[in-house]
């Protein structure tokens, strides 16, 4: 368990907890702050099993992230780690709905997927982020997991044009190489959109790619979320050590 300090944007220093969810009720807490986040703010059409609840088909099965502000007893932020033996037993990770991952088929073992990553507004600092991230290290470490992948999105509001300029961007430094490349069910028309545009790589993509993740290929398109979603992986033995070395502290 980890017990850090940060300020959020009203200037006020909450004692933030980051744990794993125990039971039902919290990982509903979870499934609450997604549908928020995900439904209320972006606009995403969700599975709902009732209503203000983001759930799907993993949620019972995977291991789930929480950090909690104290004083108020709220989550504000979440992961949902989907392990290999999760997804054996349900026919593959989530990421395979949007992609072609069978080049990694000989990673599978050690392949721990990071997903449905969100923070409450008032709590987007980075702090709340790197809580999650120094309990997932541990976690994955702990349990032999080499590799972290997941999806990370990038808003499609203007059609397109932004997320291949982002992609554009990200290819030249940050591309995996040939063996780790997948391929979109779904990709984004890429001859059709400007890729010359002047952009900003969201915050979260930049935070993996500052950690040492690289990016697997063109982007796929998420129409239920509206977004271009491009596949990150991070070998954790490729983990910039000084993050590696701050995370474990905090862990």
């Amino acid at each position: 368990m980890l017990n850090l300090r940060q300020s959020t944007d009203t200037g006020a220093t909450p004692v933030l907890t980051v744990d794993f969810a125990r039971n039902v009720s919290e990982v509903r807490e979870a499934q609450r702050l997604r549908y928020r986040v995900f439904g209320e703010e972006m606009g995403a059409r969700l599975e709902c099993s009732e209503p203000g609840v983001d759930s799907d088909r993993f949620d019972e099965h995977c291991v789930h992230l929480l950090v909690r502000d104290d004083a108020t007893g709220e989550v504000v932020g979440t992961y949902r780690l989907i392990t290999p033996d999760v997804a054996k037993k349900l026919g593959g990770y989530y990421s395979e709905s949007e992609f072609d991952i069978s080049r990694l088929d000989h990673l599978r073992g050690r392949l721990l997927e990071v997903g449905r990553s969100c923070v409450h507004p008032d709590y987007r600092n980075g702090g709340t982020i790197a809580m999650l991230w120094a309990a997932l290290t541990r976690f994955a470490l702990t349990n032999g997991y080499e590799y972290a992948m997941g999806c990370a999105s990038i808003s499609m509001a203007d059609g397109g044009h932004v997320a291949a300029s982002v992609y554009r961007t990200l290819r030249e430094k940050h591309l995996a190489p040939l063996e780790y490349r997948v391929f979109p069910r779904c990709g984004l028309p890429m001859d059709h959109l400007d890729w010359n545009l002047t952009t900003e790589i969201p915050p979260l993509i930049k935070g993996y790619i500052r950690i040492g993740a690289q990016i697997c290929g063109e982007p796929a398109w998420d129409p239920d979320f509206n977004t271009a979603d491009v596949f990150v992986l991070m070998s954790f033995s490729r983990m910039s050590e000084r993050y590696l070395r701050r995370f474990l502290a905090n862990a």
